[in-house]
């Protein structure tokens, strides 16, 4: 069963930025898509949660060099 989140996504200024996020997102296990705003500075993120969670998603995030803080 998918479930959708939405994550914030701080850091963000250029599309390169947001090919970033996306192409970090879309390498986690357990997502099946994700599409990230520049001018919303967010995610959403469609993913299994028996393999990811909302934590290890944000952690992605930090990881690949931006800034993602729980809503």
């Amino acid at each position: 069963m998918t479930q959708t989140a939405v994550i914030d996504v701080q850091g963000m200024t250029c599309q390169g930025c947001v090919a970033s996020v996306t192409r970090v997102l879309k390498a986690s296990p357990g997502v099946a898509d994700a599409r990230v705003s520049l001018e919303q500075h967010s995610a959403s993120v469609d993913f299994d949660p028996t393999l990811i969670d909302l934590g290890a998603l944000r952690q992605a995030v930090i990881d690949a060099g931006f800034e993602s803080a729980a809503s």
